[in-house]
């Protein structure tokens, strides 16, 4: 039960991660800020122990650990709302989850700096994206997810015994 959670949670991670990767299209429209390929320098740093110069665009890795990632954290999302870990408090939390996620890979392998060192606005824009993704993730996970047979629905009475 857990693994089909665990699979159609997967499917709703890219979903969200198509929708973070669209607002980020849309943002950059506006910006103009130029895209990342952190994610594929931690992606080469995880599986060579071999760091990318910060010059590096590794496009196929990029578009790998991007939505590779959206997956994989979405994975844990269909597992919660199996679990009764629904609606917008629940994706709110996993946003949490998701820039945790990304921070720890890259500050980990040294491809990331720390937040707190970046600019306002890249901390406002990684945010809302991250926030985007797991708000799209979540509604789809709800969606796709039936609640386990010993949960009850939140808000709803326990059933009774006896």
């Amino acid at each position: 039960m857990l693994g089909r959670a665990a699979l159609r949670g997967a499917v709703a991670g890219l979903a969200g991660t198509a929708a973070m990767t669209l607002g980020e299209k849309l943002e950059q429209s506006v910006t103009h800020r130029p895209d990342s390929y952190v994610p594929g320098r931690t992606l080469t740093a995880l599986a060579t122990r071999r760091r990318l110069p910060e010059s590096a665009r590794p496009p196929v890795r990029n578009h790998l650990m991007h939505w590779g990632t959206g997956a994989l954290v979405g994975a844990l999302r269909g597992v919660w709302a199996a679990s009764g870990l629904r609606g917008w408090h629940a994706s709110a939390w996993h946003t949490s989850v998701r820039l945790a996620t990304d921070q720890t890979l890259e500050n980990a392998t040294g491809t990331g700096a720390p937040p707190w060192t970046w600019s306002r606005r890249d901390r406002v824009v990684d945010v809302a994206g991250k926030a985007l993704y797991s708000f799209v993730t979540g509604a789809v996970a709800d969606a796709l997810v039936p609640l386990a047979a010993d949960r009850t629905p939140p808000g709803s009475a326990p059933p009774r015994r006896g």
